[in-house]
């Protein structure tokens, strides 16, 4: 007997495509937003313009006493760095002083590539503002100074001097995730910094040697400890970004 019952066909469920956009997308999105404020124009201009003005005035005043550029760059790039910290933190922890960060996890409902796209967007706007204060304040020291002193290392200098402005603003950006508050998250990081490092170098050197991103960056710039500053500054990068993840991730958005 042949059967005559319809047969019920396959059905095929349709692929859903993702439609949110690309990380690169996303990251000139954050480097947009970063730059589009007032404070973040200001900083991005203290950035670069506030080393190379600090080696004149180093230059200017103690030309003489200067035998290499190495010092003097790593010092002045210390400012610089300084100064991206504050532009790291206002990345993420801003999102969440200007109640911003509702619209930000509306439209990019997944925190983690979120908070990715803010790290490459600190890490490549601290490099790039880095690397402009780096040459201007090496022509400030070439015009000042011209041949009077020695420039054996200086390419190392630099590059410790860009390496240095991407660690710190991504620092600045895990910080200000972690805790989500834009003037907690600065003020601990430069106490931290500026004022608890230096103390633990006077009373425990052997232990400040290990975790003192300052001096590691001094010491990167003049090739002293390489693999030690190097390990400091990606401890201080690892730590901070996944503090900042944890916690972005475990936070209500209100």
């Amino acid at each position: 007997m042949i059967d005559t019952l319809p047969r019920t066909a396959a059905v095929t469920r349709p692929t859903v495509r993702g439609t949110g956009p690309s990380l690169p997308t996303l990251v000139g999105l954050e480097i947009r937003k970063s730059l589009a404020t007032r404070s973040g124009k200001s900083l991005a201009a203290a950035s670069v313009l506030l080393a190379p003005t600090a080696m004149a005035v180093v230059s200017a005043s103690a030309g003489g006493e200067i035998s290499s550029v190495t010092g003097p760059i790593a010092v002045v790039g210390m400012l610089t760095a300084f100064v991206l910290i504050s532009l790291g933190v206002l990345s993420t922890a801003g999102e969440w002083s200007h109640r911003t960060v509702q619209t930000t996890f509306l439209l990019v409902p997944h925190r983690g590539r979120v908070l990715a796209a803010k790290g490459v967007a600190v890490a490549l706007m601290g490099a790039g503002f880095a690397a402009a204060s780096a040459a201007l304040s090496a022509g400030v020291l070439a015009l000042t100074l011209g041949g009077n002193v020695s420039w054996d290392g200086a390419p190392q200098a630099l590059i410790a001097v860009v390496a240095a402005g991407s660690a710190f603003a991504v620092t600045g950006a895990g910080v200000g995730a972690a805790l989500g508050n834009t003037p907690a998250a600065l003020t601990g990081l430069y106490l931290v910094i500026l004022g608890v490092m230096p103390v633990l170098e006077n009373v425990k050197p052997e232990i400040a040697s290990k975790v003192d991103p300052a001096n590691a960056v001094l010491g990167l710039a003049q090739g002293h400890q390489q693999t030690t500053s190097i390990a400091i500054l990606v401890g201080w990068v690892a730590v901070t970004s996944v503090a900042g993840a944890v916690l972005t991730h475990r936070r209500a958005v209100q």
